[in-house]
């Protein structure tokens, strides 16, 4: 009896022994599994998806997506715009004129830099504490943007997605954002508002021809000798409405364009020229050596409004959209039938769900309307 007692026991215990190794080899899955996804993974579900960005790249991400970075100040423009509840930091701080536009949350949020950019300033410490579910990167693919991507999301464990942005076809941007950020409605929205300003400014020039259309130059720098040179990517909005007299050898992709010179301007003799603010708008009227060129003679000269960012550029991104729309109702009026007032109130209500005040908007176009 007692032999078989000790039997019964030994049995007892060899099935307990096979229960513990079981349930310990489950858990051991399961923490790979979590472990396996990586930094940006929700492990409260465990549940995800694969999503091919813009590049083609596979990359697997939470179902659920409620933390979100962005890689620099582009994508900080773009996701501002569509998802601002859900940024975990910027890559750059906001100013007061931007607080008031997006809220007073964004006054104490996280500032990470940017990467892929021309200075990678990006803290990759303070992006992995403030652990996002995706990195989002937007704007011009470039022939390193995805093995410098993929380089990021391994060093981080967080996915890094890019998602192209471009002037001719935002749509598509807000689209795979709508997508990808499970925003469907809101991103099919900006999508519809967004092609439908770009064929509106198209079909209005292509009753310009190209004779027509006026000679002009955008300058910037403290003396106005800084130029944004046709075909750049920062000139998409003057090249697409007007002839863009700054034709050089070398140019340049950057913000801040191309040195020239004065003498190099009067060559060109615009007949009209915008000026980014902080450049010699306030005082080129009034200066000597600018007298013979036909635009400042003529008083034909005028200042890109900056709320909240730049309307041409610096960075091109979505702000594009508000000069794609300002620029040609400056040089060709008579071409449609909406005015700049009415646009930018559609666009900020749009893009920023922002209503401006009579005063708000007088004051930011002070020197963008027609004289």
């Amino acid at each position: 009896m007692r032999r078989d007692k000790g039997k019964l026991i030994r049995s007892f215990g060899k099935v307990m022994l096979t229960l513990v190794c079981v349930a310990a080899l489950s858990l051991g899955i399961v923490a790979l599994v979590g472990c396996s996804s990586g930094g940006g993974s929700d492990k409260s579900s465990g549940e995800t998806r694969v999503f091919t960005d813009s590049l083609g790249r596979e990359v697997e991400i939470p179902i659920n997506l409620e933390r979100i970075c962005p890689s620099g100040h582009t994508a900080q423009q773009v996701l501002l715009t569509m998802a601002p509840d859900k940024m975990v930091g910027l890559s750059q701080e906001l100013n007061d004129d931007q607080i008031a536009i997006f809220g007073d949350e964004f006054k104490d949020m996280p500032v990470f830099g940017a990467v892929l950019g021309a200075k990678d300033d990006f803290n990759r410490e303070a992006v992995a504490a403030a652990k996002p579910q995706v990195i989002i990167d937007t704007g011009e693919a470039k022939k390193d943007t995805a093995e410098s991507l993929d380089a990021l999301q391994e060093q981080l464990g967080i996915p890094c997605i890019f998602i192209e942005a471009k002037l001719s076809d935002y749509g598509a941007a807000y689209e795979n954002l709508g997508e990808l950020l499970g925003m469907e409605e809101r991103g099919n929205k900006l999508s519809g508002y967004c092609r439908r300003v770009y064929s509106e400014v198209e079909d209005a020039m292509k009753t310009i021809p190209e004779s027509q259309r006026v000679n002009m130059a955008y300058l910037l720098g403290n003396n106005g000798l800084n130029a944004i040179a046709k075909t750049s990517f920062q000139a998409q909005v003057i090249d697409m409405v007007a002839n863009n007299v700054v034709v050089v050898d070398d140019v340049s992709g950057k913000g801040n364009g191309n040195e020239i010179s004065l003498e190099q301007i009067a060559v060109w003799n615009p007949e009209l020229i915008i000026f980014q603010k902080g450049s010699i708008y306030d005082s080129v009227g009034d200066d000597p050596a600018w007298q013979g060129i036909a635009a400042i003679a003529n008083d034909n000269y005028y200042q890109v409004p900056d709320d909240p960012w730049c309307w041409m550029n610096n960075p091109p991104t979505v702000n594009q959209l508000m000069g794609m729309q300002w620029l040609p109702r400056l040089l060709y009026p008579e071409a449609f039938k909406t005015s700049i007032e009415d646009v930018t109130k559609d666009y900020y209500k749009t893009m920023y769900d922002y209503d401006l005040t009579d005063a708000e908007l007088s004051e930011l176009l002070t020197g963008a309307l027609p004289k």
